[in-house]
């Protein structure tokens, strides 16, 4: 373990098999060594890019492998919580697809599981790592939009196959469970402010909301976002300022969705895009687990933050 950690995926998710999976194979001093899945059908893409991977055909049976230093799980919503605690307490750091849980008492829940094991156990949710959101806190502390003023954000993809566990209540399916997440923590991450909901409304079919629209605000900052999975396909995040204002471009998917850019208006001076070409926030993800656990360095997404924003996301739930 000290030149680097072995990785199982616990299940095999679609997202696995063309995103993260291959993000820890192409990561420094990460193995991905062993896959969990019943189907070995759907084994034989992973073995595609990684052809020594051991096949697991059960969850317990990866989670006693003594090969195996963390584990990553892409399951259901409604299966995260129990197989991060159980996946912890076998002895394994854990790397958990959003949202990690559903609730805040689920998180508080694992925050104690980890904190009683000693082990690592964090959601992956990948603008942690990525450096545009270094760059836009940064100007914002600096005052380079003058006072900020309004953030608006929108996460939408159309989500046309009804047996997707998206559209399933009983599998914590929804759009703001799938994807609120992103417009609450990348205003939460870039202002450092925790908002508090004033309004709320959502589409709701079978169950879950297709569509949700939400108003909050941070003292005198105005924060409204909606996300969809019954709508074209659109990122974006706006930090609009007294002097100035910020549109992150592709904020969330940048390289699926467009480049990650920002483009930085400022009151009488010249308008700047920069641009963040080529950075893989989900190998910088992994590499920055390795780093936590082989070097001590802290890790940009711990369950406290992603506490802060389950926060927002029960109380958007409570308010539709």
């Amino acid at each position: 373990m000290q030149d680097g950690l072995r990785w199982g995926v616990l299940g095999a998710a679609a997202f696995a098999r063309k995103t993260m999976a291959p993000a820890i194979h192409r990561a420094e001093r990460a193995q991905f060594s062993a896959l969990a899945t019943r189907d070995r059908g759907k084994a034989a893409a992973f073995q595609a890019f990684a052809p020594g991977l051991r096949l697991h055909d059960s969850y317990d049976d990866l989670l006693t492998d003594p090969e195996i230093d963390a584990i990553y799980i892409p399951l259901p919503n409604a299966m995260h919580a129990e197989w991060c605690e159980r996946a912890v307490r076998a002895g394994k750091a854990v790397l958990c697809e959003k949202p990690i849980a559903l609730s805040l008492a689920e998180i508080d829940d694992l925050i104690a599981v980890r904190d009683t094991t000693g082990r690592f156990l964090a959601e992956a949710w990948m603008p942690a790592h990525h450096p545009q959101w270094d760059r836009v806190a940064q100007i914002l502390s600096d005052g380079g939009i003058g006072r900020l003023h309004s953030v608006t954000g929108v996460f939408a993809f159309p989500l046309r196959d009804p047996a997707n566990v998206r559209n399933s209540a009983d599998l914590g399916g929804g759009a703001l469970r799938d994807v609120g997440v992103y417009p609450i923590g990348t205003f939460r991450r870039a202002t450092g402010l925790e908002p508090e909901v004033t309004a709320a409304e959502a589409v709701l079919e079978q169950g879950v909301d297709a569509s949700t629209w939400v108003q909050a605000r941070a003292g005198d900052v105005r924060f409204s976002f909606y996300v969809s999975m019954r709508a074209d396909l659109r990122q974006e995040m706006v930090f609009h300022g007294s002097d100035g204002s910020i549109v992150v471009e592709a904020p969330f998917n940048p390289g699926s969705y467009g480049e990650a850019a920002l483009h930085w208006r400022r009151a009488g001076q010249d308008e700047l895009r920069i641009r963040f070409p080529a950075v893989d926030q989900y190998k910088l993800q992994v590499e920055a687990v390795s780093a936590s656990l082989l070097d001590g360095a802290p890790f940009a997404c711990p369950l406290e933050f992603s506490r802060g924003t389950q926060a927002v996301i029960d109380a958007v739930l409570r308010a539709i």
